[in-house]
């Protein structure tokens, strides 16, 4: 079995034993892997994967079922998507068989692709820890990104105005055909923001650099959720305005959750976003697909940073 790796820097192909099922488990046929900033940073060697996860890159992907070990729902030639600790970009993984889900109906390989990872973020971080409720504002950093746009989705179809920083007019013009209600250049400043707010949920993957500006643009009582460093990790903080705002700072990482946790989290996700796949209201947003073997050039316009929505490695 064949799956990529990074070493020094770089992509490679290395080959592996087939790993066996521990019952409970299944082996997926990988059709397609979602690309995400997460395996860039592996690739980079900033982001080493949790103990116990593989080596190969890869934290999505949908595939087919091809063996299952003990008491499970899936059945050999199962279309399924799966959130994985790693592993997604090879020919073949296996996986805790609770963190599977159906392929919506309707839904082409690059497109269950491009699912999981983000779509698990953005409901996880904006409306269960976040704690949005209907009608609540919401600034979604980064929104023209994988987790944003999934997050954007998610806000429209759960009665949350939102807005977002982003790195140009023509992301911006996307996100708010998707449904964003406005937003800013973040190379403007995001104080602009304030034209908006106050805002009761942040979802914040750049940390140091925005830190001092969300005290002011939260709304009392606001949820501020941090799930990267992008800016940097360290900021200076009135920690006056946190109290007397009643503000809640909340960092987050899915990929180092127990299998449990996950287990728990995709089966509420199951009954409370798969309908809205069914009816066509959440669709991901799949910006290019790449060949596996063209994997470092899907890299490198990920790198970029001209990408809205996911890129995808497909199986040929």
């Amino acid at each position: 079995m064949r799956g990529l790796q990074a070493n020094g820097g770089q992509l490679e192909w290395v080959e592996q034993p087939a790993q066996p099922l521990d019952s409970g488990q299944v082996r997926l046929s990988i059709k397609a892997a979602g690309l995400n900033r997460a395996d860039l940073l592996q690739k980079a060697g900033m982001y080493p994967p949790p103990p116990g996860a593989p080596a190969v890159l890869g934290l999505e992907c949908a595939g087919e079922v091809i063996e299952t070990c003990g008491d499970t729902r899936w059945a050999v030639g199962d279309r399924v998507c799966g959130l994985l600790a790693g592993g997604g970009m090879a020919e073949e993984v296996v996986v805790d068989a609770r963190h599977l889900l159906p392929v919506p109906e309707g839904f082409d390989w690059a497109q269950a692709g491009a699912i999981m990872e983000v779509f698990a973020t953005a409901w996880l971080n904006v409306f269960e820890l976040g704690a949005a409720k209907r009608g609540e504002k919401v600034l979604i950093h980064a929104g023209a990104s994988g987790v944003g746009t999934a997050a954007i989705q998610l806000c429209h179809a759960m009665g949350n105005p939102c807005w977002v920083s982003l790195g140009s007019e023509e992301k911006l013009a996307q996100t708010r055909a998707l449904g964003a209600s406005g937003g800013v250049l973040r190379q403007q400043g995001i104080s602009q923001l304030q034209d908006f707010g106050p805002f009761d949920v942040v979802l914040d993957p750049v940390g140091g650099s925005y830190a001092a500006d969300h005290l002011d643009l939260l709304a009392l009582d606001g949820r501020w959720v941090m799930i990267g460093l992008m800016g940097g990790r360290e900021a200076k903080l009135d920690l006056a305005k946190v109290l007397v705002k009643r503000l809640q700072l909340t960092g987050s990482t899915l990929r180092t959750r127990s299998a449990d946790f996950k287990a728990d989290l995709l089966a509420r996700m199951e009954q409370r976003l798969w309908p809205l796949f069914a009816d066509g209201t959440l669709k991901p947003l799949v910006a290019g697909t790449y060949p596996f073997k063209a994997a470092e050039d899907a890299f490198a316009e990920l790198a970029a940073d001209k990408v809205v929505g996911k890129l995808v490695l497909v199986a040929e």
